[in-house]
């Protein structure tokens, strides 16, 4: 299943493909060979996933992208004191290949232009086994995390072209920015704008001056640390040439273009990316490239200066229905099912500013999930902001899973409710609660694996009761001719927490929620309990006040055992009253191995005993700083899905 962001490059792809404005740069003969029509995009996300669109592997060479990259080995080289004494770091508002140097001190006016990406290449320092060049490709291949080779023809072409570059360099020399001959400088130079890349190592490179210097598929550090913003520094002021204001205006991202057709862009701290199309416009930039970065930029909320691009993790935990379920009292078989098949329900909770930096890994964690879960269950509870850009792509993702027949649901939205509305997100999707949503999912997958099971349970008679199972015919008649029948309506309080407890009730239709209140409008969900079940046992069998309310969900019909019958059982029926009594401790017994499973408690909730494995609760696969930890399955995946093959138990 192909990512939203994917699809997002090829609707920019698709759409100038067709745009040929512009021409191929030809005063380097070798670079109007280019095919006009190529055309590739390509984001590298700082943890190294690329999301690559059209003809992304066609090599091309680097040419004034690799200025940019150069001033950083030569920062590492000589230090920030010396280069700023040799070159500027002003914008020169002259072309790129211009004879400007600064009056009086014959400084180039900054890195970007060529007098200053020469005098750049004369500061590389040589080693006894490496030389400049070589110095150069090595530092470029770890930026790229490829190894690099000169295009020996292109290299050929522009030696034997290069005049005006070979007067710059005597210029550079005669003011002292160079201290040597500038023939084996300039060659260097014309071979370090030859090297052979493709838009994908593009926007690798990107991607590492993003990470701080850290390549971030390799891990390889490229840049020191203390370098990269400087490097960025003249690439928003100086990297567009003549149109590096209108730029950093339009689309504000640091970046660098050549007549090679290539951009080179940078979203610091996030991601990096990479555009190829040779149609170049009177400043040299890349035409296509300059309508997909300005494009991305608006669409994608990428401006450097957007105040909410702030990079922080989105996913804050993970995990799935086979560790954790709803508060729901289950069945024991239905409990069982749900403990093998409950990883086709996967919860994710989502936190901080959600913008596509932090949505993206996101997205693409629901992409691969997709094949071994039916349903997933976004938790918005910490969220903070959500840009129309991350609403989009949950509205897409949303779409495209649905297509793959997996349910994609909404939790805790809260002021996002209406936001995901009117993005698309239907109300059938939005839940109020963690607990509701896997309820829902719960009743799915036990409707698919357990055909018998109902999530609504028709009526039942007294003897069909969990607490009277083992209860003979007269001792059904006993209690059916004294145990009061009473009815409830949905939303009715049929416990009050507080209250005297001389009552136990058994459930013939319907189901009831118990709750604790924790303030005027806020409660906590302790269980859901439905046809067939009793509540109300402890409290009766202690006689202590009772501790939570009991809401009815729906229509309810009970019958209740008010204390004075069963009392009188010790003298009438004893062996009916060990039989209840039998059966309560039994079921008492079983509730915490189910009370232990369910959803962990977010920070701040009321954390609540829940019986000897209490402990438990906190072990789900839980997916924190990008990487899944659990003691089974590191990567938080199972067998795939078999969508079409029917499953179920006996």
């Amino acid at each position: 299943m192909k990512s939203p962001v994917h699809q997002i490059l090829q609707s920019l792809h698709e759409r100038y493909a067709s745009l040929h404005d512009g021409k191929v740069a030809d005063y380097i003969p070798e670079l109007a060979k280019a095919d006009p029509n190529w055309f590739g995009i390509c984001v590298a996300t700082r943890d190294g996933h690329l999301y690559e669109v059209g003809d992304t592997r066609q090599k091309f060479s680097i040419q004034s992208i690799s200025k940019a990259l150069t001033y950083g080995l030569a920062l590492q080289d000589r230090g920030e004191d010396h280069m700023l004494s040799r070159i500027g770091v002003e914008p020169s508002g002259d072309a790129f290949n211009a004879i400007s140097l600064k009056a009086g001190t014959g400084k180039p006016f900054n890195p970007m232009i060529n007098a200053g990406a020469i005098a750049t290449c004369g500061q590389i320092l040589t080693t006894e086994f490496e030389s400049r060049i070589d110095r150069i490709i090595r530092y470029l291949s770890t930026c790229a995390g490829e190894t690099l080779e000169v295009d020996d023809a292109v290299y050929r072409s522009e030696s034997e072209t290069g005049h005006r570059n070979r007067a710059i360099g005597w210029m550079l020399r005669n003011f002292g920015i160079i201290d040597e001959d500038p023939q084996e400088i300039l060659e260097t130079y014309f071979q370090q704008c030859s090297l052979k890349v493709n838009c994908a190592d593009l926007a690798v490179m990107a991607a590492t001056l993003a990470n701080q210097g850290i390549n971030p598929i390799t891990g390889e550090r490229a840049i020191a640390h203390d370098y990269v913003d400087k490097v960025l520094g003249v690439m928003a002021s100086s990297g567009m040439y003549d149109w590096s204001g209108e730029w950093i205006y339009r689309v504000g991202l640091p970046a660098k273009s050549g007549v090679g057709g290539g951009i080179l862009a940078v979203l610091p701290g996030q991601l990096g990316i990479g555009v190829f199309s040779p149609l170049l416009d009177e400043q040299g930039n890349s035409v296509r490239g300059i309508r997909v970065c300005m494009d991305l930029a608006r669409e994608l909320a990428l401006h450097l200066f957007n105040p909410s691009a702030v990079p922080q993790p989105a996913m804050r935990r993970s995990y799935n229905a086979t560790q954790v379920n709803s508060r729901r009292r289950l069945p024991s078989t239905a409990f069982h099912a749900l403990r093998k098949y409950g990883d086709r329900i996967r919860v994710m909770e989502l936190q901080g500013p959600l913008l596509f930096s932090t949505f993206e890994p996101v997205v693409r964690e629901l992409v691969k999930q997709a094949p071994y879960c039916q349903h997933v269950i976004l938790n918005l509870r910490h969220v903070v902001s959500a840009d129309e850009v991350s609403l989009r792509l949950l509205h897409e993702i949303q779409l495209q899973l649905a297509a793959d027949g997996v349910r994609l649901l909404c939790s805790q939205t809260g002021r996002f409710t209406r936001s995901l509305t009117a993005a698309g997100i239907p109300d059938s999707a939005i839940f109020a609660s963690e607990d509701a949503a896997l309820e829902s999912c719960e009743t799915l997958v036990l409707s698919e694996i357990l055909p018998g099971h109902l999530s609504v349970r028709p009526a039942i008679t007294l003897d069909q009761s969990a607490l009277l199972t083992h209860c003979d015919g007269d001792e059904i008649d006993l209690l059916d001719r004294r145990m009061e029948t009473r009815s409830y309506a949905a939303g009715e309080t049929i416990i009050q927490s507080g209250t005297r407890a001389d009552e136990l009730f058994i459930l013939l239709s319907g189901s009831v929620e118990i709750r604790l209140q924790l303030e005027t409008t806020r409660h906590q969900r302790l269980d859901v309990l439905s046809t067939g079940m009793s509540f109300g046992e402890m409290a009766f069998l202690d006689s202590s006040p009772r501790s939570a309310d009991v809401i009815a969900l729906e229509a309810v019909t009970c019958r209740v055992m008010d204390r004075e019958l069963f009392e009188s059982l010790d003298a009438t029926c004893p062996g009916l009253k060990i039989k209840i009594l039998n059966e309560i401790a039994l079921q008492l017994c079983s509730r915490p191995r189910q009370t232990t499973r369910k959803s962990p408690l977010s920070e701040g909730d009321l954390d609540l005993p829940m019986g000897p494995d209490h402990a438990f609760r906190h072990a789900p696969s839980i997916l924190q700083g990008g990487e899944f930890v659990s003691r089974s399955n590191r990567c938080g995946l199972t067998k795939p899905i078999q969508r079409r093959e029917s499953s179920s138990i006996n």
